[in-house]
């Protein structure tokens, strides 16, 4: 994909040089919905990286070339898989680069994109009723609550290895509604 640009960010295809900042926030994913993409060590996160870059569908955020130490780093992805004209989408960023706004930031570049360029009619994303940023995220860029799949899904097991099964829900956005928020 061609790189996208915004203020602070670049969004664009995963290189083999991002292994590092990819493992700082996959060591140990904070939501559970990314469990099981943990990586474990430098050499999985290379093969990880590179096969993200195989593809337009998974989109890595880093910070935009400004003169900063940090600038250029990975802080997280996106993801955008289309089916027809209807794409999940979705994000991780590492919590150390939390709160100042980047997820926020690349999510609507990337709608743009999605709805602008791509020409998608609608975009969902399925967030765990635990995660408080995500679902605040999702009402930020206009998504509505859709749904509510009570027990849906297991990311983890209690001691006694029986699965903890959590409440997922549906949030969507229709191109016309986005169009209507500019």
């Amino acid at each position: 994909m061609d790189a996208i640009e915004t203020e602070r960010l670049v969004l664009r295809n995963f290189r083999k040089a991002d292994a590092a900042d990819l493992l700082a926030y996959t060591r140990e994913p904070a939501a559970g919905c990314f469990l099981d993409q943990r990586l474990e060590d430098l050499a999985a996160a290379e093969r990880e990286a590179e096969r993200r870059g195989g593809g337009d569908a998974e989109i890595a955020v880093c910070l935009r070339e400004n003169g900063l130490r940090q600038s250029g780093r990975l802080i997280g992805d996106l993801f955008a898989f289309a089916e027809g004209d209807t794409v999940a989408v979705g994000w991780n960023f590492n919590p150390a680069f939390g709160g100042a706004g980047y997820a926020l930031e690349a999510a609507r570049a990337l709608f743009a994109h999605l709805f602008e360029v791509r020409g998608a009619r609608r975009l969902y994303a399925y967030v765990e009723e635990e995660n408080a940023a995500s679902r605040r995220l999702c009402a930020r860029l206009g998504m509505r609550q859709e749904g509510a799949f009570l027990d849906f899904v297991s990311f983890r097991t209690d001691a006694a290895g029986a699965p903890i099964y959590e409440t997922t829900l549906q949030f969507a956005l229709l191109r016309r509604e986005w169009r209507a928020r500019r």
